[in-house]
């Protein structure tokens, strides 16, 4: 440990839950491991929540390539209480609550993160809450309200009363951009699975819900004469020729996800005819620096939102870290509305 690391009390030894290399039927298990160190410009914080993302299901499943020198403990986003900060670090201070944005290893009882990728809990919004708020707010704000200029990433909000369609307006993604684009002025459509998800999008702040199971969302907003000026869309292939059916021209198509598979056939005609553009991020790619800069826009625009209450976290379950499959199994049926947290 270096001579200028400052913390508090911390132990030496930690939980954490590992992926088996390749996915595996056997269950996830808590093991014990080392409580890292935080490096210049990192701090140590004790996790009090972790949110769970889709990106860890497919990591079970052996299905989501890690980057180059991932660990093998998921988890993007935490919440909780700096306990040690590393050489170069004025803030976050020891004591501080913060939610984090990591590049994995979040399913711990501590983890080590670059301060630039944290974010104080906003006012009035309970620390575990918190856990769910960064990877869901940066997703959308990154893809949904930015554009990307030679400078990097500059906000690039939609007119108000501009329509946007949003994709599975009731999960952590959705919910966030639901509210995010209602607070912000514009008219939210967005397609949901069931009467009680459409209600909750409603609920939220959508003006329309189209229930994928029994609508063509193309028919529905074609008969309301809705052509949206950005889509956020999380299904993929599936939805990708639709989406452009619908776009207005010089419309924006960000593909975030692609839940109902990742490739697929494309009549080069519609996009010429559109004039669109259609673009595709994942979050956890982007560089260390993008990822600064979009959480600085966070506490810029979106956390006096939450502050101001017109926009909220929403958590569907608490579970405990040594549950953590059950949490997975609870995000891949998709029968969640809003956030899935582990508790360690």
């Amino acid at each position: 440990m270096t001579a200028d690391v400052r913390r508090g009390p911390v132990a030496t030894t930690m939980r954490v839950v590992r992926v088996p290399a390749g996915g595996t039927d056997a269950p996830l298990r808590c093991e014990p491991a080392s409580v890292p160190v935080p490096g210049h410009g990192q701090v140590l914080v004790r996790t009090a929540a972790i949110g769970v993302n889709r990106a860890d299901v497919m990591q079970r499943a052996g299905t989501y390539p890690l980057p180059p020198g991932s660990t093998d403990v998921p988890g993007l986003e935490a919440s909780g209480t700096v306990v040690a900060t590393g050489p170069g670090i004025d803030a976050p201070a020891v004591g501080a609550q913060v939610c984090a944005l990591l590049p994995g290893g979040g399913y711990a009882e501590v983890v080590a993160v670059r301060a630039d990728h944290t974010l104080p809990v906003p006012d009035g919004v309970g620390l575990e809450d918190a856990a769910g708020l960064v990877e869901v707010a940066a997703t959308v704000w990154s893809n949904l309200l930015t554009a990307r200029t030679a400078a990097g990433l500059v906000p690039d909000v939609p007119p108000t009363g501009s329509w946007v369609l949003v994709h599975g307006g009731s999960g952590g993604v959705g919910s966030m951009a639901v509210q995010l684009a209602a607070a912000l002025g514009m008219r939210v459509v967005t397609t949901v699975g069931s009467a009680v998800k459409a209600d909750f999008a409603l609920a939220l702040g959508a003006e329309l819900v189209v229930d994928h199971t029994r609508e063509d969302f193309r028919e529905v907003l074609a008969a309301h004469g809705i052509r949206p000026v950005r889509i956020l869309d999380v299904v993929g292939a599936a939805y990708l020729a639709r989406n452009l059916d619908v776009l207005a021209r010089g419309g924006r198509l960000a593909v975030v996800a692609h839940q109902s598979g990742p490739v697929v056939d494309l009549d080069l005609r519609t996009l010429l005819r559109g004039d669109v553009t259609v673009e595709g991020s994942g979050l956890r790619a982007r560089s260390e620096g993008e990822k600064a800069q979009v959480l600085a826009q966070l506490r810029e625009h979106v956390w006096p939102l939450l502050e101001q209450r017109l926009v909220r976290p929403v958590t569907h379950a608490r579970i405990a870290l040594d549950d953590a499959d059950r949490a997975l199994d609870l995000v891949a049926r998709g029968q969640h509305l809003g956030k899935v947290l582990l508790v360690p």
